[in-house]
């Protein structure tokens, strides 16, 4: 718990942050001059200092390098005291513990540089120790090249001693080398440092140079966290060490980690330019919440149709095409990569509508995997409801992956597949076009009604859980033109809209009743006694469900106030803050 930080831009396990002291520093940041440190336990006994709010103090303390024997730590563990200025505890990644400091410095840091699992593993036993709004420091490892995958993986506090002492051993940095000084014809930077004919560059300068290069790595982290695409820069950053690169695929495999920490909504694109973009948590909780929270609700067959460049696909001239066709008679699932597979009624939700990907008409053999199992687990979960499928799909990638499907096929269901595009053809071909028509032929329409409702039930069972659509939305009237659906129940009362922007659902107060009186999991903050107005600060947080992640609707409850709004934190994260906005609040009844 601190009073001298706090988050401010969350992006997976990346923030921007503020840490107050007498001046104000925005992280993640250098803190190499703002860091007064009481002293090593090791040589001598130390006075606990005074203090002030000028700098970070770190109490006296004992470092532990990787490896030492935890009765060693246990033996050897420091008391911290509780004081009253911003401090920062030193700690061992092994046995990492809340001390009720301001920030962390981990110990054992330098043994795990260089190693992608030891990294990851040390990053996030500390970070699952330690309280969310406290500052995680890694002191002597940050270089231009590597802090960028620090920072995503959870770090917020630097210095610049690895880099400087690089400079005076001649080393030059950049964010993709370090290069011997004796090997630069020319400086290929503008920095201060670098304002001089490169025979006058001295080690020293170098020295210099290495900081700014850290300094301005920094300044382009901090904007890609603001923007939430910290993730697309890294997977190009990380290429330039093997290490880093398998740090970052380490952290993939940490799920809960990065999944707890990741927004299901946001505003940025996400930029599916590498095969570890399949990895990402927005990509892989979409597939699992496709394959085991939604449900289909029509009696239509199954029509797979490849994706577009344009979002959602409804919009682009092919998919026009398919449903002057179509023409309401089938069930369109969308094929593509990086994604999966995408209900119609899911086309507008995140990240459906917010990725690009390299078109080279060509897919890899992990994409054409990734593909071929979100497809097979979506067709275990729903091919009892459909008569038969149509896979109006070009040679390209898509019928191998259809193939491939309906080869390895062993569900309870039969697998009734019709291809409709000709070898050699395209799905907006006319021929294409007229088998799409007759392999429909004799299908009745759906409505529009039965289409928003479906819509509106799909997108609350993809939020809230399997079966909350039927839960909440049984009997319900929409009003409004789509995707700006209103939801209302038989009494004309306003439940929920639908957001486009999203594709998610925003409640009403009494369609937050609904939902908290159903069966459907409820996503709650309890708060003190006050009425929130705007936005329910940390503080006023009693207890928050630990399955809220950034982004989600939520029930905000307390003995004088029952209200609805939007989740700034994840659950773990607003129950213990003592800083921040928790969730902002759309609608608000006092009791």
């Amino acid at each position: 718990m601190t009073d001298y930080f706090e988050v401010h831009e969350r992006d997976g396990a990346a923030r921007v942050g503020e840490l107050r002291l007498a001046d104000t520093w925005t992280t993640p940041a250098l803190v190499d001059d703002l860091l007064e440190d009481a002293g090593s336990l090791w040589s001598s006994d130390r006075e606990v200092p005074e203090g002030d709010e000028s700098k970070l103090t770190v109490l006296p303390h004992r470092s532990f390098p990787g490896g030492t024997a935890d009765e060693v730590q246990e033996s050897f563990a420091v008391d911290y005291p509780d004081v009253d200025y911003p401090s920062v505890a030193v700690i061992s990644s092994e046995n990492a513990t809340d001390h009720g400091t301001d920030a962390y410095a981990v110990s054992d840091v330098q043994s795990t540089t260089g190693h992608g699992a030891a990294l990851v593993e040390a990053v996030v036993n500390v970070r699952e120790e330690i309280p969310a709004d406290t500052a995680l420091l890694f002191s002597g490892v940050a270089t231009p090249r590597n802090v960028a995958l620090l920072a995503y993986a959870g770090v917020d506090l630097f210095d610049a001693t690895a880099a400087v002492v690089k400079g005076t051993e001649g080393r030059y940095l950049t964010t993709d080398e370090a290069y011997f000084l004796e090997d630069l014809e020319e400086l290929p930077c503008s920095c201060p440092a670098c304002q001089q004919p490169r025979e006058e560059f001295t080690r020293e300068d170098c020295a210099e140079h290495n900081r700014h290069a850290l300094e301005a790595e920094l300044g382009i982290v901090r904007r890609r966290i603001r923007d939430g695409r910290l993730r697309d820069y890294l997977e190009g950053q990380a290429r330039h060490d093997q290490w880093l690169t398998a740090a970052m695929r380490e952290l993939d495999t940490q799920w809960g980690y990065l999944e707890e920490r990741t927004p299901i909504l946001r505003d940025a694109q996400i930029s599916a330019a590498t095969e570890d973009t399949l990895r990402r948590v927005e990509i892989q909780r979409f597939a699992d919440r496709v394959t085991t929270r939604y449900r289909n609700r029509f009696q239509n067959p199954l029509v797979l149709v490849p994706c577009s460049a344009t979002k959602p696909y409804s919009e682009s001239q092919s998919h026009r095409q398919f449903h002057d066709v179509i023409q309401w008679r089938g069930h369109v699932v969308s094929m593509t990569s990086p994604i999966g597979v995408v209900p119609q009624e899911l086309e507008t939700t995140y990240p459906a509508q917010h990725y690009d990907t390299v078109v080279t008409g060509r897919w890899s053999e992990d994409e054409k995997e990734f593909v071929a199992e979100v497809l097979r687990r979506y067709l275990e979960r729903n091919a009892d409801t459909y008569p038969y499928v149509v896979a109006h799909v070009p040679d390209e990638g898509y019928r191998d992956i259809v193939e491939r499907v309906e080869e390895s096929w062993d569900g309870n269901e039969d697998l009734d597949v019709t291809y409709t595009v000709p070898e050699g053809g395209h799905p907006t071909d006319d021929e294409s076009l007229s088998n799409l028509g007759e392999a429909l032929s004799g299908e009745l329409k759906y409505s529009k009604r039965e289409r928003e409702h479906n819509t509106v039930r799909a997108i609350a069972d993809y939020l809230l859980g399997d079966g909350a659509g039927n839960e909440l939305f049984a009997d319900i009237q929409t009003t409004s033109r789509y995707p700006k659906i209103q939801i209302r129940d038989r009494e004309d009362t306003q439940l929920a809209t639908m957001v486009p922007q999203y594709g998610t659902l925003s409640f009403t107060l009494e369609g937050a009743r609904r939902w908290v009186d159903s069966d459907a999991p409820v996503k709650r903050v309890e708060i003190d006694g006050f009425v929130p107005h705007g936005s329910v600060l940390a503080p006023g947080v009693v207890d928050a469900d630990e399955d809220i992640r950034v982004g989600d609707e939520v029930v905000v409850e307390g003995p004088n106030a029952f209200a609805v709004g939007r989740a700034e934190m994840f659950g773990h994260e607003m129950a213990e803050s003592t800083r921040g906005v928790a969730c902002e609040v759309r609608h608000v009844e006092e009791k």
